[in-house]
């Protein structure tokens, strides 16, 4: 019999389906789901509130605090009532042996009644008071489809138990009682009669008092059940697919979403949405991430529109691989600053380029022939970025981006090719503003660290608080903190948009470090910022990869970030520069090189420790001239002594012939006086279109006759004729501006140029036939 007694209860005592439920930092309820079983059950509550257990005590069980599970007063009654009406007037049952029945839902009979008795007994042993009370609160039913004080308060009054009045209270505890009382526009009059007679009980056990009891009484009963919030209905599909292979796991949980900023950044979205829709762009997500933590703070995957399904809002954009763009920009600028490939401000080529049949273009489809580096990231220009992917190596990119947590690029690294940098890969919201975060994170922890890094400071983004670990520092990371600096540095020059544009005028503005991107075909906007203790990562686009005019990130998604910004408090300091992580080193001001031998113009500055290593300054050289410092010479046409030597900033032909259109300050390289033989010199003479072994498609015309090829080419000497030979047959001449329009037929093909000073360029190409 004590074995019976003891191992009678089932385990678990409740298998039934809970709903998923999500709050925030606070404990406000962010959205739920309904359970499998197709009813509105919360996850138990340890905690019940004070008044529901007054309530409850008082109308179902007085002597609760008191009896072993079963109440033979309570039970005697009912027996005496039986006899008395022959019907069942008052069943007997303790709130325990309520417990028993929900959860192993027997008939009631006098065979089961007697069986309920005796687990309850064993219930008594094993939990306490305030465990059953919680066991009954979270079980009970409430009407309709409706389990468990907590679902029930949403679902009938729209807010927590613990924030319900008497009125409210007392109607949640008749209830369970009978839970058919509560249909809209049924049986409310019965559940109101029953609600005052538990306020007056209250009141004579002296629980409340009069005035307490009559205002109570003046409060309406539920009518019918109301909307349960849904601030954040993305991500409670994300939580729900974080935990469908989990048998017996947590289906509620404490998110770090800040309720009130989550509504904020929704409307925000809406806003935004209503404009961006007469564009035919249907979908926008924006999240805000804690620098320290990387916890989410708003969580916004999608607009909330699910009365249209073309809108497709159920999409959660922040968990979509998509393209994107140039935001893995400001990553290849850190590594190549970590890793001594280049300084802050080096010179990078930006001409026309074909590298293996790759041609990449800048959005504005110009070319400015040499940028800063920091200027280049800074305007998001596409050829700097490919020709320092190229020196860089894609292959080690593709490696770097793995280890900083990005794990949607599936393909190996020969599939995306120099195109990664460009948005050849697919990357999401959620992983990019990580990344983003963790550079943000080293470089906060920095000085914190005593100038060591913590590799488990480049980690995911998370929707829960994290525990706190100690860290488990190293002498080295993955990106050193001045290389991020830098990067932060040059982010914090982009263009802002609208009204954004006068920031630096306003010193309540906000300092933030952001970079754009903008996917082939304008299918994807983006805009991720960065500020000492946020990131904030904007989407904007259509789910089903339709590209619309004028669907950029500058245009569209940075518009939002930077609205969202101005809802977060305004950082009282910025990065502080990694000093131990920096020295200080002559810099060429015309290259941003360090600064060679023949650099006579220099500037002493800071830069990351790898910069010791950086390449030299390759543009200055010493240039031998005339007395009157008009012509180029050599010791065989002018005395050694009459020969002035000077420095000369010297860029390629092809990156001069679009440099010096934009710096005035450019000075063009003298030409060799005829009397003068060229030495050893490098060529004058450079081909801009096509490169060497380039394959090129000729496509057909718009009246379908087969269209020519623009052959480009650059000479350091103004107003030199350049003669033209393909295949060795003469076919034209060019002055000053070098272009020519061929049509060769399909095959192999060699073009010469011949300068009139003679000299000779050779350039083998392939036409293609299809």
């Amino acid at each position: 019999m004590f074995l019976l007694f003891w191992f009678c209860l089932p385990k678990p005592l409740f298998k039934s389906p809970t709903s998923y439920v999500i709050d925030d930092a606070n404990g406000q309820l962010l959205g739920a789901s309904i359970a499998s079983d197709g009813q509105w059950r919360f996850p138990p509550n340890t905690e019940v509130p004070e008044k529901f257990k007054q309530c409850i005590i008082s109308f179902e069980d007085k002597r609760f605090m008191h009896h072993p599970g079963f109440d033979a007063l309570a039970f005697g009654r009912a027996v005496k009532q039986y006899f008395r009406s022959k019907k069942v007037t008052s069943g007997g049952s303790t709130i325990t042996m309520q417990v028993i029945r929900l959860s192993t839902k027997h008939k009631r009979t006098i065979w089961n009644k007697l069986k309920e008795i005796f687990m309850a007994m064993r219930l008594e042993c094993s939990y306490s008071k305030a465990e059953i009370l919680s066991l009954y609160g979270s079980n009970a039913p409430f009407g309709s489809n409706v389990i468990g004080l907590d679902a029930a308060s949403w679902r009938y009054f729209g807010r927590s138990p613990d924030k319900l009045s008497w009125g409210e209270m007392a109607a949640m505890a008749v209830l369970p009682n009978s839970p058919s009382l509560v249909h809209p526009g049924r049986n409310r009059a019965i559940l109101l009669k029953k609600r005052n007679v538990l306020l007056d009980k209250l009141h004579r056990q002296g629980i409340i008092d009069s005035t307490t009891a009559s205002l109570a009484k003046l409060e309406p009963v539920p009518d019918r059940p109301v909307p349960l919030p849904q601030l954040a209905p993305h991500l409670l599909v994300r939580f729900r697919a974080d935990n469908k292979n989990s048998l017996h796991g947590e289906t509620r949980i404490r998110t770090s979403i800040k309720a009130n900023l989550q509504q904020q950044v929704n409307e925000i979205l809406e806003r935004h949405h209503q404009v961006l829709k007469a564009n035919d762009i249907n979908n926008i997500a924006a999240i805000v991430l804690d620098v320290e933590t990387g916890a989410t703070l708003a969580y916004a995957g999608n607009i909330a529109h699910a009365e249209d399904p073309t809108m497709e809002s159920d999409v959660d954009v922040i968990n979509a691989p998509r393209s994107p763009g140039s935001t893995l920009k400001p990553l290849l600028y850190a590594s190549m600053l970590h890793d001594g490939l280049l300084l802050p401000n080096s010179l990078m080529p930006d001409i026309p380029t074909q590298i293996a049949g790759y041609h990449p273009e800048n959005f504005d489809l110009n070319y400015d022939g040499a940028v800063p580096a920091s200027r280049a990231l800074s305007r998001s220009l596409n050829v700097p970025a490919v020709k320092m992917l190229q020196q860089f190596k894609y292959e080690r990119f593709y490696d770097f981006l793995h280890q900083v947590g990005i794990t949607t690029l599936k393909q190996p690294a020969d599939h995306y090719g120099l195109s990664l940098i460009l948005g050849g890969g697919e990357n999401t919201l959620w992983e990019l503003s990580g990344a983003y975060a963790d550079m943000a994170r080293v470089l906060n922890h920095y000085n914190k660290y005593n100038g060591k890094y913590d590799p488990a400071d480049y980690h995911s983004p998370v929707y829960t608080y994290p525990g706190v670990t100690k860290p488990e520092l190293q002498k080295s990371g993955l990106l050193d903190a001045g290389s991020i600096y830098y990067t932060l540095q040059a982010m914090e020059e982009v263009m802002r948009p609208g009204e954004e544009m006068l920031w630096q005028q306003f010193s309540s503005s906000q300092r933030v470090a952001w970079k754009t991107g903008t996917s082939f075909g304008f299918r994807d906007g983006w805009a991720i910022g960065i500020t000492p203790k946020y990131v904030v990562g904007v989407w904007v686009g259509n789910t089903d990869g339709e590209g619309r005019p004028n669907l950029t990130g500058i245009n569209t998604a940075a518009p939002v970030l930077f609205e969202i910004f101005r809802l977060l408090p305004v950082a009282r300091s910025w990065f502080e520069m990694p000093v131990g992580e920096m020295v200080k080193i002559k810099v060429c001001r015309q290259s941003g090189y360090r600064a060679g031998q023949h650099c006579d113009d220099t500037d002493e500055q800071w830069v990351p420790q790898s910069g010791l290593k950086a390449p030299v300054c390759p543009y200055h050289q010493l240039v031998h001239l005339s007395p009157d410092g008009k012509w180029q010479v050599t010791g065989n046409c002018v005395p050694p002594d009459q020969i002035v030597n000077k420095s000369w900033f010297v860029l390629p032909p092809s990156m001069e012939y679009y440099y010096k259109t934009k710096n005035y300050q450019y000075h063009v390289l003298p030409p060799f006086r005829t009397d003068c033989v060229q030495g050893g010199s490098s060529n004058p003479m450079e081909i801009i279109y096509p490169k060497e072994n380039a394959k090129i498609y000729v496509p057909l015309e718009a009246d379908g006759r087969r269209g020519r090829v623009i052959f480009n080419a650059a000479h350091r000497q103004a107003g030199i004729k350049i003669f033209w030979h393909l295949d060795d047959e003469y076919v034209g001449e060019t002055k000053d501006f070098h272009q020519v329009a061929l049509n060769p037929s399909a095959g192999k093909h060699t073009l010469t140029l011949v300068d009139g000073n003679g000299n000779t360029l050779h350039l083998a190409f392939e036409v293609l036939a299809k």
